[in-house]
């Protein structure tokens, strides 16, 4: 009989972690989420949509607005930012930036990136935008153009003020968005260490706030953050075997458990589902005829790889593909998307993916319409 209980305790242990998510992964979190981030498939949630203060989990979008400057070219990372007095005087946590010190855009990023540097925030954003509040007007902005619902920004930084707040359900929207449109931001939220001011007395040690990028597989990124209304928060984005994956657990009273609980849900996504990739991307899907065009036709492209999200163990898959057009006018460039590749498996629609112009197309000139009329009369004769 023992040997028998022995037999079933074993194979309990080796059942697929599937059914851990059918309880609370994340029992000490007041809210949570699990999202690949490709598909934006939810994994797992709990209170997804409760409102609560999120502390540093705001830079995220900080990082967005600052990335999409340099990225436009408005802003450079070798600019000097010079820090002024109100930047310099924020409390909680900080690089110790002096009024008038003078920085690069890239060191201070690095700053707020590794060390959630709240002088840094502050400096970059009167450096983008004029003025604090300014900048907090076009997180607003973004946060409407990602179509967040359930928040607000009231500063930068994410210190606690009333009115700032967020869900774990917009935190991933606003999370997708950096990993997957500006994947930068990876190369500074992997470091686990790194100096500012390296060459001068006042040489300053940077250690990143979030400890999973050194010890879980795979984590390079993304964002830790504390304060008394917000408690212990993280995002964490870790990729394995072509699959990224963010875990975001908010309001937990410990940092060790929030560690040990956003862990806990990136081994349930990584141990109970794959990424299956069926298209790479640039490949020709379709093609598109045009009318009244110095083109005749033009060639429809994948922007991304096509990955499907699969539960391990449920076998290959045929999925079914359809070409959806967007209306559009000329001239036509190339990357505009006119389109979209739908996957379905049977009846449901598991993904859809930009297709992309190949090349520009421009309007057909007057003489050169009336010459293909010509010619088309010619060989009709």
């Amino acid at each position: 009989m023992k040997k028998i209980l022995m037999i079933l305790f074993c194979g309990m242990l080796l059942l697929p972690t599937l059914v851990f998510a059918e309880q609370d992964v994340t029992p000490n979190a007041k809210s949570a989420i699990l999202i690949e981030a490709s598909t934006g498939k939810v994994l797992y949630e709990k209170n997804k949509q409760e409102r609560v203060a999120i502390a540093s989990l705001t830079k995220m979008m900080s990082q967005i607005i600052i990335l999409e400057q340099i990225e436009e070219g408005k802003i450079n990372w070798d600019d000097i930012v010079t820090t002024s007095s109100n930047a310099a005087g924020y409390g909680g946590t900080q690089i110790y930036l002096q009024p008038g010190e003078k920085m690069t855009v890239e060191d201070m990023f690095k700053g707020v990136s590794m060390a959630s540097a709240n002088d840094a925030v502050v400096a970059l954003a009167e450096y983008v935008a004029g003025s604090e509040d300014a900048f907090v007007k076009m997180m607003m902005e973004k946060a409407n153009e990602l179509g967040l619902k359930n928040t607000n920004f009231v500063n930068p930084t994410g210190l606690d003020e009333e009115g700032h707040y967020s869900t774990a359900e917009d935190l991933g929207i606003i999370a997708r968005e950096l990993v997957n449109n500006h994947p930068k931001i990876l190369e500074f939220s992997s470091l686990y260490e790194d100096y500012l001011r390296e060459n001068t007395e006042n040489k300053f040690w940077l250690v990143n706030t979030n400890k999973l990028v050194r010890f879980y597989e795979g984590a390079d990124g993304l964002k830790t953050g504390f304060t008394d209304a917000a408690k212990y928060c993280m995002t964490v984005t870790a990729k394995r075997n072509n699959m990224r994956l963010i875990a975001i657990v908010l309001g937990e009273e410990v940092s060790k458990v929030r560690n040990a609980e956003t862990t806990a849900l990136l081994d349930y996504g990584f141990q109970s589902y794959q990424a299956h990739q069926i298209k790479e991307k640039g490949i020709v899907i379709d093609k598109i005829q045009l009318e009244r065009s110095n083109k005749k036709e033009i060639d429809l492209l994948l922007k991304d790889d096509v990955q499907i999200l699969e539960q391990i163990g449920t076998g290959n898959k045929e999925y079914q593909e359809k070409v959806v057009l967007n209306s559009y006018t000329l001239p036509i460039k190339k990357g505009d998307t006119l389109g979209r590749l739908q996957v379905y498996d049977g009846d449901q629609l598991v993904g859809e993916y930009d297709l992309i112009a190949s090349e520009d197309a421009k309007k057909q000139t007057l003489l050169s319409y009336f010459s293909d009329n010509l010619k088309k009369i010619i060989v009709g004769m």
